[in-house]
């Protein structure tokens, strides 16, 4: 993530701190699983070492400071798995069967770089390999149980994975703000939900706490997803990563395509103030996700 005002660098620097320990948590995880077969060992590894923003498992790790004053391992854990299950759902969105891209993070998609078969699998390696970590690698079996139905919620069938269907079918149709928001609510909005609450958990919040990042997480993700709309039609494909322009040309249902460029600008300042004022019952503790919500304004890819 590139961020532009001199008045975030700090945050960048504080993200990319974060982002070094999710990705040698997720290699020292990966790297104990000695049985997993070498052919798909390599696909995992491709996947999971591409340079991604690690936002969601950021705040796992952000939030459990806000609550507890510590990064806990088992915060680490479940920053690594929310980070994983985001992975593979990048791997099979890139599916000539969903949203067929070449391009993932500046590198071959999965499929590319490999096969088909070998994507599809991957996927299933990593969504299974998540549960797997939160079931054996927290401490506490209460609190595996609660991160686990957290990660469920988000990623599933009411979840991450409603949106995404929600988002095929409205292709090629004329969307309405209450379709948009459901895709949006469900495709991205939820995941990051879940993260702050796993964050909250792992710090021992109390159910008021949890409540407040709840909807701070709900906030921030859903402007989140409407600055990738934004920037699918006024970034280039070198600044995302990824294939821009690739929502106009499916005929995606958008924040753009339904309510305008200006619009979409005006609702996600809105959203990152909302997302902010949510944290009030943590006072200045909370500064840092506040102004990680109005940096991530700024981002470019």
């Amino acid at each position: 993530m590139h961020i532009i005002s001199s008045a975030n660098l700090d945050i960048s620097t504080l993200l990319r701190n974060k982002v070094l320990v999710v990705n040698e948590t997720i290699e020292g995880l990966l790297s104990e699983r000695k049985e997993i077969h070498p052919d798909l060992r390599t696909a995992l590894t491709y996947t999971l070492s591409s340079p991604g923003k690690r936002i969601r498992s950021a705040m796992v790790l952000w939030c459990c400071e806000l609550i507890s004053g510590q990064e806990t391992s088992s915060a680490r854990t479940a920053a690594a798995a929310i980070e994983i299950v985001h992975t593979y759902s990048l791997v099979h969105d890139d599916l000539p069967a969903m949203d067929d891209d070449d391009l993932r993070r500046g590198r071959p998609t999965c499929h590319k770089a490999f096969d088909e078969a070998t994507a599809v699998l991957t996927g299933d390696a990593l969504l299974t390999l998540a549960f797997e970590l939160l079931a054996t690698e927290v401490s506490s079996a209460e609190l595996a149980v609660k991160l686990i139905t957290q990660l469920a919620q988000a990623a599933g069938g009411a979840g991450m994975i409603a949106g995404q269907i929600a988002d095929l079918k409205a292709e090629n149709t004329v969307g309405t703000l209450e379709d948009l928001e459901y895709i949006h609510i469900n495709k991205t909005a939820k995941m990051f939900r879940g993260a702050t609450v796993m964050g909250g958990l792992c710090g021992g919040a109390t159910p008021e706490q949890l409540e407040a990042l709840a909807q701070y997480g709900l906030k921030i993700g859903l402007g989140f997803q409407i600055a990738d709309d934004i920037l699918d039609v006024s970034a280039s494909s070198e600044q995302l990563g990824k294939t821009a322009g690739k929502d106009v040309k499916a005929a995606k249902c958008t924040y753009p395509a339904v309510i305008g460029l200006e619009k979409s600008k005006h609702l996600e300042h809105a959203l990152a103030h909302e997302a902010a004022a949510a944290l009030e019952p943590f006072g200045r503790r909370a500064d840092l996700l506040r102004q990680l919500a109005l940096a991530l304004l700024d981002r470019t890819r």
